[in-house]
């Protein structure tokens, strides 16, 4: 069983929701980057999100920018993040890591040769950004197999009809945007999200997690009670901007965590 169904079986067993931790792979350096992400699982995270940096992050806000642009400074590459997961491994960390990307640094990297590094390093799902089902095909057919999951996106705007089409293509879990705009924009509106989640629970038995726009523990908490999962990013990106050079950088970012635990993810 891939890690990401086995990581939300066993929250389902325990009645809880899914801290799932984005954060861009070499920010701000390689060494540093890998001892903020690998005291943030030690933390709590149920899911990281280990973000490939790249050079015209369209989806994503400024915050997210700044740190793709110190990532890639400091000499990040697709094969680079690759070895991060792996040295995440080693550190004993065995939580869910997806790959979270934009299409042009796989492809570039070569699609046969991404799945099969991925998974030889940890990797256990992969969600790109601006890959659509009706172009992802290029990818997936270049795939021997279907042990990486593909996360899809679901935008609030997205028809029901369409997002039918894209569920059917999805593993691993679907992530549900929150509102339009780019991630890390303000405000949080509880009940259009969760009319979404009502829908797309009718369509697919995957997990649901919700993003964009939380970053408070009592929007943690909100959004736990809809989802069954809360996506955060920009939070802990800016937290990495504001104490960039903070020896305790990694206690940060694992206290961040801590405190979005305890803000409840009950079911």
């Amino acid at each position: 069983m891939n890690r990401i169904d086995a990581a939300f079986n066993q929250l389902r067993q325990l009645q809880k929701k899914a801290l799932v931790g984005f954060v861009t792979a070499g920010d701000p350096t390689y060494s540093k980057s890998l001892e903020i992400l690998t005291a943030m699982c030690r933390a709590g995270l149920d899911i990281l999100e280990l973000g490939v940096p790249f050079s015209d992050p369209t989806a994503d806000g400024p915050v997210i920018q700044r740190s793709s642009q110190r990532a890639l400074k400091s000499g990040m590459t697709v094969g680079e993040v690759i070895r991060m997961a792996s040295g995440i491994r080693k550190q004993g960390i065995a939580i869910p890591i997806v790959l979270f990307s934009y299409y042009n640094p796989i492809l570039a990297y070569g699609l046969e040769r991404f799945y099969r590094d991925a998974l030889d390093n940890g990797v256990d799902g992969l969600l790109i950004v601006d890959l659509p089902p009706e172009e992802s095909d290029e990818m997936t057919k270049k795939w021997p197999g279907n042990d990486l999951a593909f996360i899809r996106l679901i935008a609030p705007t997205t028809p029901l009809a369409r997002a039918r089409t894209i569920v059917e293509t999805a593993s691993g879990f679907v992530y549900l945007v929150s509102k339009t705009g780019v991630t890390g924009s303000d405000g949080l509106a509880a009940s259009p999200v969760s009319e979404q989640v009502s829908q797309l629970k009718q369509m697919t038995n995957l997990p649901i997690c919700v993003g964009f726009g939380i970053s408070t523990p009592d929007d943690v908490a909100a959004m736990s009670r809809i989802a069954d999962g809360v996506v955060i990013g920009s939070a802990f990106e800016r937290l990495i901007e504001t104490h960039v050079d903070d020896p305790d950088l990694a206690t940060i970012l694992a206290n961040q965590v801590v405190e979005y635990k305890r803000a409840g993810l009950e079911r």
